[in-house]
């Protein structure tokens, strides 16, 4: 029995009291159930009793009770106790329990994925780094965590597009353009420049493209390397998101959000929703009336849109392209922005606690990593990759929440043993393959039988229940943008796969005994945890090795 079979059946057993009389509420359209925290507990626990009381005019134990004595006579169920204020605890028997490995198997691919956050069309923005240089450290948490929060959200039924705003206009631009240039010419960085051995690489595919770059004139060779240069860092960020494992739907240039006329556009409709006012010869935004700390510049008096211009024709762009909820994931140093994105949200007419969302990451440490020698003064995306591995990256980072300082230490990050966590659960992984492997060389079958009334062992009851676990831990790790639940289920499913194997054999001991239905389906219960651990790193965007 599945955690959702047994939801419908513990409503029908709500439904069938109802039609009897011995109940009088509004039977919910789902009932939710839990693994209790303590396996004593039972293998499901849910709260429905107290969420009804109320509505029923009944004490939630004495309901709770009422509702005990159907529950204990659905097929599979093989105890009910009523806990606490009025929390029933379900005891499965091993035959109801042991079916849930089939149904993961074959499941496949499916199992986890569901339906919780269907209906909800999000864009999800984050990284959007400057394209005037290499990504770094600071940027790689959001990389890991965006992209595991896009995976999380699609595999609950959300309608997902990833998007990377490339900061392609503006003074950095020009100091960037201007930077390729000098050292073209075999000049020094100018003031205020980049001067990281990159620039002298980039000015190399300049020149290569363009010979005649340094005798053009000045204006004319300072949009020749910026285009050239721009062209050539954005391909390798595209490159560098690639090897880790990171996609985007869109790339939205902010470049062209200046030359398409949409920041005038947006501030006209700002104006019409009677938020923009004129001062000091300026364009301001009123956000003050929604939370900001003071009015914005729109405008400068010399006629030059700001930043914050920028960011508000870009909401607007995000809003008319359909998309209802926009996420931001910004680094540490941009508390500043979420009361003003929030007003720009308002202004525009939306519900910043719907309409909008702004996650804040704080910084990462990672000892033992070397700054770059490409850029300088920077520890290089790149260069961790080659270093540590995508693998362990991102599962390092993915497994604690954004909002948290952290530091790692590189070289545990790239040792193989039970005390790196990644390790762990991939070992656990391939140890699954391995079991597969050697039980096909001894003619263990799955399709030659399957007996869940078979998995009797207490490794088994509490392997199974944290296999059923799964869906509600994609779940509730979607809805709250929080990965690290993921990671931290996977090492707790590991835990519990590694002491099974260590007690239950899925392999005849000798060629001399007979394979029978208690390997078969303890192989099904292998092939289930092998699954559901390919899933849940999948979602991490971390691979599922076979061997190790």
């Amino acid at each position: 029995m599945t955690p959702e079979e047994l939801s419908a059946a513990i409503r029908g057993a709500l439904q069938s009291a109802v039609d009897s009389g011995d109940l009088a509420v509004t039977v919910p359209d789902e009932v939710r159930v839990e693994r209790p925290r303590n396996r004593d507990h039972g293998d499901w626990s849910t709260n429905v009793a107290l969420q009804l009381a109320k509505g029923a005019g009944m004490n939630p134990r004495d309901l709770a009770t009422t509702l005990a004595g159907r529950v204990a006579d659905l097929a599979g169920v093989k105890a009910v106790d009523v806990a606490g204020p009025g929390f029933l605890n379900i005891t499965l028997d091993a035959a109801s329990a042991g079916e849930l490995a089939r149904s993961i198997v074959e499941a496949g691919e499916a199992y986890g994925r569901n339906e919780s956050e269907a209906g909800h069309v999000i864009n999800l923005e984050f990284i959007s780094a400057n394209p005037t240089g290499p990504l770094h450290l600071g940027h790689t948490r959001w990389a890991a965590l965006g992209d595991a929060m896009a995976r999380l959200l699609e595999a609950s039924g959300a309608q997902v597009t990833s998007e990377y705003y490339i900061n392609d206009a503006g003074a950095q631009m020009d100091k960037f353009a201007a930077s390729v240039l000098a050292r073209a010419k075999g000049e020094p960085t100018p003031e205020g420049g980049y001067p990281g051995e990159y620039v002298d690489d980039l000015a190399a595919t300049a020149l290569a493209a363009r010979p005649d770059l340094v005798e053009l004139p000045d204006t004319e060779a300072l949009a020749v390397a910026r285009q050239l240069a721009y062209a050539a860092q954005l391909a390798d960020i595209k490159d560098t998101l690639t090897d880790f494992g990171v996609h985007f739907d869109v790339w939205f240039s902010e470049k062209e959000l200046h030359d398409a006329g949409a920041v005038e556009q947006a501030v006209a409709r700002l104006r019409e929703q009677g938020h923009v006012f004129d001062r000091d010869g300026a364009v301001w935004l009123r956000t003050t009336d929604f939370t900001d700390d003071r009015d914005r510049v729109l405008i400068r008096a010399n006629g030059e849109p700001t930043y914050f211009a920028a960011d508000a024709a870009y909401y607007l762009s995000k809003k008319d392209r359909g998309f209802d909820e926009k996420v931001y994931l910004l680094g540490a140093d941009h508390h500043g922005y979420i009361n003003r994105l929030k007003a720009i949200a308002a202004c525009a007419g939306d519900d910043p606690e719907h309409n909008i969302e702004v996650r804040i990451g704080q910084l990462v440490d990672l000892n033992g990593a070397k700054l770059s020698k490409r850029a300088g003064n920077i520890i290089e995306l790149r260069d961790l990759i080659s270093w540590i591995g995508t693998d362990a990256i991102r599962y390092s980072l993915a497994r604690y929440p954004a909002d948290s300082p952290l530091s790692l230490d590189g070289e545990e990050l790239r040792k193989q043993t039970n005390d790196n966590p990644v390790f762990y659960v991939q070992y656990a992984h391939a140890r699954t393959a391995n079991v597969a492997r050697l039980a096909a060389e001894d003619g263990v079958d799955r399709a030659d039988g399957f007996d869940a009334s078979l998995l009797t062992d207490p490794t088994e009851a509490a392997l199974l229940a944290v296999l059923g676990d799964f869906p509600r831990v994609v779940a509730q790790a979607a809805h709250l943008r929080e990965p690290h639940r993921v990671a931290r289920y996977l090492e707790e499913l590991a835990a519990r796969f590694h002491k099974w194997y260590d007690t239950c054999r899925v392999r005849p001991t000798s060629t001399e005994q007979e394979v029978t239905d208690l390997h078969r389906t303890r192989l099904w219960l292998n092939d289930a945890t092998r699954r559901v651990l390919a899933n849940g790193l999948d979602l991490l965007g971390v691979s599922a090795p076979e061997r190790m």
